[in-house]
């Protein structure tokens, strides 16, 4: 029955008159809750290669997801896992070797998403160098980190032995060297050796000789299932920033990724972009590339990782499964 205007007014100044009763009905005012703060352990001096990270941060994909996320750049002592054991980060960035190998040492950590899908370490050669295959560094001098895991397994694969000239984070010595093969970061090595006067260098990929392992982001086991909503929350937002970062404009990652650190320039940042688009670095490679993988990580690969450092007498057989190692629980 439709309603008359005057009976509607009689009911609303019987409404107001009645005890307590607008009291009542008024929706309930609350402060919004305080955002959830997470600490970023970087790996290395901040760069492009954490461009995802800046870019959430500038564009304020953390924020809108209700979190306070401070990032915090590394450098040779980084310490990432020790950082994450004692709590005094909740997430780092690394490689999945080294984090496997920090598992099997009880540290308390898991991998819950991909920076890579290839670990961009590689072995850089001049182009005039006559080594096209790994096979071809038989008796040759490589100058890397004695620890890459890398090293036994071209050992073992290909049933070769060349001399090695531990790493000394430098490209003079490459610069300077026609014969010489440097591991090297594939995203940033090749500007400063191009900046030093040389020339781009060709590339042997870990990942060619079957050596497949990601760059990984890593979370204290604890603090991540004691708070699941925040870290999903945090793994959106920041395959957010990756896709932004490699898709539209980086200026407001490259803001502050100077702030965080004086040495990056803006044609370095820019050269750093583009061998991480070019390499596909983020989304894969091959047919399947796409931002539909960015972050990504699969039970397969780590099943296969595990093998081989079990295979190269690295990892004690046993010592840790997929399971431990893992978990695609926090991936949107």
């Amino acid at each position: 029955m439709k309603r008359s205007p005057r009976l509607l007014a009689l009911l609303a100044t019987a409404a107001l008159a009645l005890p307590g009763c607008a009291k009542k009905n008024a929706p309930v005012s609350s402060a919004p809750a305080a955002p959830f703060k997470i600490t970023v352990q970087l790996d290395w001096v901040a760069e492009p290669e954490h461009g995802g990270f800046y870019q959430a941060q500038a564009k304020g994909y953390f924020k809108d997801a209700g979190l306070d996320v401070q990032i915090i750049p590394g450098g040779p002592n980084a310490f990432v896992m020790q950082k994450l054991a004692t709590g005094q980060a909740d997430i780092g960035q690394g490689d999945s070797t080294n984090t496997l190998l920090a598992i099997a040492q009880d540290i308390p950590v898991i991998q819950i998403g991909a920076v890579f899908q290839n670990d961009p370490s590689v072995l850089m050669l001049h182009e005039e160098n006559p080594v096209t295959r790994f096979e071809d560094l038989a008796g040759k001098t490589i100058m890397a980190r004695p620890e890459w895991a890398f090293l036994p397994y071209l050992r073992k694969k290909y049933g070769i032995d060349f001399q090695l000239v531990p790493q000394n984070y430098s490209v003079a010595n490459f610069v300077a060297d026609k014969n010489l093969i440097q591991q090297g970061y594939y995203i940033a090595e090749p500007y400063h050796i191009i900046k030093a006067g040389g020339e781009m260098p060709r590339f042997l990929y870990a990942w060619d000789a079957g050596f497949d392992a990601y760059t990984v982001l890593v979370a204290n086991k604890t603090w991540a299932a004691a708070h699941p909503d925040q870290v999903r929350a945090f793994m959106r937002a920041y395959i957010h920033g990756w896709v932004d970062y490699i898709a539209n404009d980086p200026a407001p990652a490259h803001e502050l990724l100077k702030q965080a650190n004086p040495e990056n320039t803006d044609d370095f940042m820019m050269f750093s972009r583009k061998m991480i688009i070019d390499g596909e670095l983020v989304t894969g490679r091959g047919p399947g590339a796409s931002s539909a993988n960015i972050g990504r990580i699969t039970e397969k690969r780590f099943a296969t990782q595990i093998q081989q450092l079990e295979d190269l007498g690295i990892l004690p057989k046993g010592k840790v499964t997929v399971q431990q190692a893992m978990t695609t629980d926090y991936l949107p």
